[in-house]
């Protein structure tokens, strides 16, 4: 692990090659998985802002299982809250583009200008995990392997392209310039030794 601005940071993060590849994997992590999206207090509160903007982009069965159950709900096994999930495992908060491509309803008003939210910063960052710990205020940032992200990894290693660098805007969102800059040159010093 690195240390950068007091966060443990895992070595894959500047060691693994990774770019989302849509055409071949077409937004599968919106619809897989066991929980929603991990958001904070302020994306709770931006969400529920946003969703009257958000609702003629809904599915039917999102829109009922918003006002049933919430747009963020508790988790208690992972203990946080995040985006509600359709009993098929997607988030309520999916739409899907002109392709049949899986796409985020938040992201799709932030394209158009409607909106100043892209999406939970959870999300923005995938696949990098942020793990917290608010009783200490440990922070730690580890690479979230899933095979349903195998092309992710082949199209990152045909372009030569760090996770951390194609993570920098969610990177700089979440913990500022300052601690990218200071990573991107951990990253390159950790480069400059291998190729010695």
């Amino acid at each position: 692990m690195i240390i950068i601005q007091d966060v443990l940071v895992s070595h894959d993060i500047i060691e693994k090659d990774f770019v989302c590849n849509i055409k071949r994997c077409q937004g599968a992590c919106c619809w897989e998985g066991d929980y929603g999206a991990p958001v904070s207090e302020e994306e709770k509160t931006k969400i529920l802002e946003l969703l009257p903007r958000l609702k003629e982009d809904l599915l039917a069965e999102a829109k009922e299982k918003i006002v049933k159950d919430g747009a963020v709900v508790q988790y208690k096994e992972p203990g946080f809250e995040g985006t509600n999930l359709l009993e098929n495992g997607a988030c309520v908060f999916m739409v899907r583009n002109e392709l049949g491509h899986a796409q985020c309803s938040f992201e799709k008003l932030y394209n158009e200008g409607k909106s100043d939210f892209k999406k939970p910063v959870s999300c923005h960052l995938y696949p990098i995990r942020v793990s917290e710990n608010a009783e200490t205020g440990f922070k730690a940032l580890n690479y979230d392997r899933w095979d349903i992200c195998s092309e992710a990894c082949s199209y990152g290693k045909e372009l030569e392209m760090p996770l951390y660098q194609f993570s920098r805007d969610a990177i700089i969102r979440k913990f500022g310039e300052d601690f990218f800059e200071e990573l991107h040159a951990f990253a390159e010093y950790e480069k400059g030794k291998k190729d010695q």
